[in-house]
């Protein structure tokens, strides 16, 4: 993923404050802040495990299956021949797999999804362009979900999958935009694919112009709702409508079939366009700002974001709606940071950004079925030092949606605080609550008028009830016992260490897992750490950086990786067994300068669907795959589709 290297948290939040101290004023708190689906999708979710057991059959289940766990083979079934450190640290320029797996690509950047578009197969001097790049799949290959043809097949269904980000150079051969044409191009490249594969003659195929395909971009009309779905803070004097999605970085998927996208660092595309983005100065303007709160700094708007200069460049102006110094689209900025729900058997559907869920840099979300049926889905934002939150439904969702209510409009927003007994607190994210409600900025103005704010910058109003800044916490997902799983990249940030974040600097990253009261829906929690990505660094497992995650149903937690490899290694997956860290084997390793990201599997789980991104960050120098090793092809992201040779379930 894009990493944000600035770290916008200066609430000052302790870890495991109880509440926050009398003695620290709210103003002097801010200034530091500063659509229903086929039904044939809903039996495929169910056989997924996202419908819940009890929570008191779930750790039956578990301690029979984990009973005799600890010896390094055999635990959860983890029996395949791993890639060695010494075969994983070879040749960069080309994937390796375990010996008892093999893998074949798919959809490759550039891949056309109606006829008559050409394919962009990686042409270092004749790129693409900005119409055929809305047709054909996206670059920066991430979080994806495979919804099986009738909930059951395990030959055709449709894959919906992210498409996080493109640097310049890769997209068009060149650091900056040099016309609104290419700042388009660059757009188009961006967001979201859904697109019907089929395997035919044993190999994975796009079924190209089959009517459910379509591209959603940064130009896609998009819906809101929720509380802040009306709020002024969402609108701008331009009167523009509401249009795309942006830095798709992990998913999720609901009971009732439909897809979850995530906007993560949605702040790096916006830019002051007076502002000459290959020389900056040291602190350049950063334009108009959000008149409510101040707070895109808490968001990390900057007058330069991350080099995109889709709003223009030295006072050439490009696209309006990304630059800051233009006061008709002050809101713009505002419209970014959502989940963002996909029906993905209906391609007329607009899109609907889910206001309830909260606005801030949302890696994925990590959905189950709780207590009397509830819809809950756990959620990171991906910064250094901020927060973990999740998402429960006003009721169950089979009756909300029965009665008109959509389960992810109506029902509470919460956010942890880890205590240092191995208990944490969810803490609602509520105007109701005084503590946000009652808050002002140094100038003694109101920071949040009604919930519709409160959602809009709920950042903020995190750090006013005292979270846990925890170290990039990412991927979450759930195990069969009932734990839901968090992938907490790093932090080399960090300089002082507390009991959940133990390590200061953490360079390396760790995995946690954490049980809530009442099936899922309590306000109350227990954690545990499962490993710390150091202690591997000495012996076969090695990896650092944990990102992706998935637990299959047997309990193999599927573990990807995100930069900062040991031991010569490139990014990678690995199996574990989520009961037991000694039991951990490398499955896939990348290529040069790539993040393997992105879990989807079929329904018997005989194929398995993970992503390189950004392989060689563009770079042919460094590898051109998928194409074959030449020097030259642009290097393009691509899914990896992995089959056992045996035919087996995959991780086995």
């Amino acid at each position: 993923m894009l990493h944000d290297e600035r770290p916008s948290n200066r609430s000052g939040n302790r870890p495991f404050q109880d509440v926050l101290k009398a003695s620290l004023s709210r103003r002097n708190l801010m200034k530091r802040s500063a659509i229903l689906s086929a039904t044939g999708f809903v039996s495929a979710v169910a056989g997924n495990g996202l419908v819940a057991e009890t929570a008191s059959a779930q750790s039956s289940r578990a301690r029979r299956r984990y009973s005799g766990a600890g010896t390094a083979s055999g635990s959860a079934g983890i029996n395949f021949t791993p890639v060695s450190l010494a075969q994983g640290s070879s040749d960069s320029r080309v994937p390796h797999i375990s010996p008892d797996y093999q893998y074949d690509v798919l959809i490759p950047w550039g891949t056309p999804i109606e006829s008559g578009v050409p394919e962009y197969a990686g042409d270092p001097i004749n790129r693409t362009n900005s119409v055929d790049q809305a047709k054909q799949i996206g670059i920066g290959h991430d979080g994806m979900h495979f919804f099986p043809e009738g909930g059951v097949s395990n030959t055709k269904g449709i894959l919906c999958i992210n498409h996080e980000f493109g640097r310049t150079p890769h997209v068009l051969g060149k650091a900056l935009p040099e016309s609104l044409e290419e700042v388009t191009t660059m757009e188009h490249a961006h967001g979201v694919s859904c697109v019907e594969i089929e395997k035919v003659n044993g190999t994975w195929q796009v079924n190209v112009d089959s009517p459910v395909n379509r591209r959603i971009h940064v130009n896609t009309p998009v819906e809101f709702s929720g509380p802040a779905a009306g709020s002024d803070l969402l609108q701008n004097p331009a009167g523009n409508e509401f249009l795309g999605t942006v830095n798709n970085c992990a998913n999720g998927y609901t009971p009732w079939g439909t897809y979850l996208t995530c906007e993560e660092n949605f702040n790096g595309y916006f830019n002051n366009a007076e502002v000459d983005q290959s020389n900056p100065g040291d602190d350049p303007a950063l334009g108009e700002g959000s008149p409510l709160t101040g707070a895109d700094s808490r968001y990390g708007v900057t007058a330069t974001g991350f080099g995109y200069a889709w709003g223009g460049n030295n006072g050439t102006k490009w696209d309006p709606r990304f630059d800051t110094s233009n006061p008709d689209y002050v809101n713009e900025r505002n419209r970014f940071g959502w989940v963002v729900e996909i029906d993905p058997s209906d391609p007329d559907a607009k899109p609907m950004k889910r206001t309830a869920m909260g606005r801030f840099k949302h890696e994925g979300v990590g959905m189950v079925v709780g207590k009397s049926g509830r819809a809950v889905g756990y959620m990171g934002d991906d910064q250094r030092f901020d927060y973990c939150y999740k998402f429960v439904s006003e009721g169950n969702w089979r009756s909300m949606l029965a009665r008109g209510k959509h389960p992810l409009d109506y029902g509470k927003l919460y956010v942890a605080k880890f205590n240092d007994d191995n208990t944490g607190v969810w803490m609602e994210v509520t105007y109701s609550n005084p503590v946000i409600r009652d808050a002002v900025d140094e100038n003694g103005q109101t920071l949040f008028r009604n919930q519709a704010d409160v959602l809009c910058f709920c950042r903020v109003a995190a750090d006013l009830l005292g979270a846990t800044p925890m170290d990039r916490p990412e991927w979450v997902v759930p195990a069969p016992s009932g734990e839901m799983v968090w992938a907490l990249t790093n932090n080399s940030r960090r300089t002082e260490a507390d009991a959940v974040n133990k390590l200061a600097p953490n360079a390396d990253g760790y995995i946690l897992k954490t049980r809530d009261s009442d099936n899922y829906t309590g306000t109350t929690f227990t954690w545990e750490h499962y490993i710390f990505a150091e202690e591997t660094h000495n012996d076969e497992r090695s990896f650092s950086d944990p990102d992706g995650l998935w637990v299959d149903p047997d309990g193999r937690l599927f573990i990807e990786t995100d930069g900062g490899q040991k031991n010569g290694l490139q990014d990678q997956c690995l199996v574990a067994d989520v009961n037991d860290p000694t039991n951990i084997r490398r499955l896939f390793v990348g290529v040069s300068g790539d993040e393997i990201t992105g879990v989807a599997h079929t329904p018997d789980r005989k194929t398995l669907f993970i992503n390189t991104q950004h392989p060689g960050n563009g770079d042919p120098s460094a590898t051109n795959f998928p194409a074959p090793t030449d020097g030259v092809t642009i290097p393009r992201d691509c899914t990896i589709v992995i089959t056992k040779k045996d035919g087996g379930i995959v991780g086995s």
